[in-house]
């Protein structure tokens, strides 16, 4: 797919990267896997089968998740209504539409592909927005469609999926059944638990490197598709305060989708969570809007909703 939103070479070559040194991890983890376990059918058929279910079906899974269901022009007429304006602008094709019930104030897009892709939005940040505002979320968006980080993301976090999930269950088989095993298998376990970590602490790294660009990339892209950068400046720094306040207990649930929203859900004293945070900060992000609003010549009064 081609639209009018502006490439972007350095993110092409980070997501490049980024895959290539991911790839490698996970080679040398199915590869570790097969030695400690002896079982190279069981260690594939069960890593392809959850990268399978996570490429062809990571809309469905973050909109059950996050509440989401799709709707029609019928029920969401505004919001479809900026969404056509932007795609046409974009010369893209319209992604399916989505509205989550939760207060948390956000947005995200997922999917594998721009033909088989999801913007969703939350109640909360409906209610919280003017147009203008709006319309700079949803040009951020449909950027990260654009780009294909969405994909590209999806598929880069199964590696840390996957190891997460292999750790958990090597601790709690240790933890419920090592009665009933000899020192050798103990010790195989702990050698397997011990590599998804490091492997997960590895592709988490990765992972929130390339997170952190990709969302100034977004940024960047929907300010230009849309002339208005002030607009997307102001949604920011509302929404982010608007976050701070929601109750850290709501907000946990939320956390693990950090990667695809608009801005993180983060407590009111993120603390060490902002060194491991999958966006930049709101300064950096505030600044870089700041010099396009300057490149194009942007009045104050036209980042004003009306």
């Amino acid at each position: 797919m081609r639209s009018r939103f502006q490439p972007d070479r350095r993110l092409n070559t980070r997501m490049g990267v980024t895959l290539f040194l991911l790839g490698l991890l996970y080679v040398a983890f199915v590869a570790a896997l097969i030695v400690l376990l002896k079982s190279w059918v069981l260690v594939v058929v069960i890593a392809a089968a959850l990268l399978g279910a996570q490429y062809w079906f990571s809309d469905r899974i973050a909109l059950f998740a996050m509440r989401g269901r799709i709707v029609e022009r019928e029920e969401y007429p505004q919001l479809h209504g900026v969404i056509d304006r932007l795609c046409a602008t974009a010369d893209m094709p319209k992604p399916a539409v989505a509205v989550s019930g939760m207060e948390m104030p956000n947005a995200f897009a997922t999917g594998r592909n721009a033909d088989h892709a999801v913007v969703c939005v939350t109640t909360g940040l409906l209610r919280r927005l003017e147009p203008a505002e709006l319309e700079g979320v949803l040009a951020h968006e449909l950027s990260h469609v654009a780009h294909r980080d969405v994909a590209v993301i999806t598929v880069a976090s199964f590696l840390g999926v996957l190891a997460g999930l292999i750790v958990r269950f090597v601790f709690y088989s240790q933890l419920f059944g090592g009665g009933r095993r000899d020192q050798n298998t103990a010790v195989v376990f702990m050698t397997v638990m011990g590599v998804s970590a490091a492997v997960y602490a590895l592709s988490f790294l990765l992972i929130r490197a390339l997170c952190r660009y990709r969302e100034l990339a977004a940024d960047r892209a929907g300010a230009m598709l849309t002339g208005r950068p002030s607009a997307l400046a102001s949604a920011l720094t509302k929404l982010t305060g608007d976050i701070a306040k929601i109750p850290t207990r709501d907000l946990r649930t939320a956390q693990a989708f950090n990667a695809f929203y608009f801005t993180p859900a983060l407590g009111r004293t993120p603390g060490i969570q902002r060194l491991f945070s999958t966006h930049p900060s709101l300064e950096e992000r505030l600044d870089q809007l700041g010099r396009i609003s300057g490149e194009l010549g942007e009045s104050p009064a036209s980042g004003e909703a009306g």
